[in-house]
């Protein structure tokens, strides 16, 4: 569902697919070949939500004022509230990032891991615990992040050619 607020309502990409049970409200853009999935929430009503090209917001997360940049994989039941997620990021199941958090880019956030007020993960990092502590990215860890891209990329062109829009 997308819907109007304060005049502005959401613009998506035609590539993009988005489950009809995704909800969006206000100032959302979703980028090319992106994927929103089933009762995910993007709220853009007093900041835009911006989710990039070929990036999946998967089931139950929440955004909200966020940015989140191209080739991102936003696992399950995540919760972004007004913080920034740059390219080729993974941000794993059950994790939160708090307002003015920043993941640069080609990091992982660790399933559960609660990236805290302002916290920046520095590029090629994994975030894990609570609050967030990181370590360098591994090979196999960076491997990862594309695999799951790619794999999501394929999954939506699916979905949409199914008509499950």
């Amino acid at each position: 569902m997308q819907r109007e607020v304060f005049g502005i309502g959401p613009t998506v990409a035609e590539s993009a697919f988005v489950s009809e049970m995704a909800y969006l409200v206000g100032d959302v853009r979703v980028g090319e070949r992106a994927s929103l999935w089933p009762f995910v929430c993007l709220r853009g009503d007093r900041k835009a939500v911006e989710v990039g090209a070929e990036t999946n917001v998967q089931e139950f997360s929440m955004l909200h004022g966020a940015t989140i940049g191209g080739g991102v994989t936003v696992g399950h039941n995540v919760v972004i509230d007004y913080a920034t997620v740059e390219d080729e990021a993974l941000i794993g199941m059950s994790s939160t990032l708090q307002q003015g958090a920043r993941v640069e880019s080609g990091s992982i956030v660790a399933p559960g891991c609660v990236v805290t007020e302002d916290q920046t993960i520095p590029a090629d990092h994994v975030a894990y615990g609570v609050p967030a502590s990181t370590t360098p990215i591994d090979e196999t860890q960076q491997a990862e992040i594309e695999r799951v891209h790619e794999l999501y990329v394929e999954h939506a062109a699916t979905y949409k050619e199914a008509g499950l829009e």
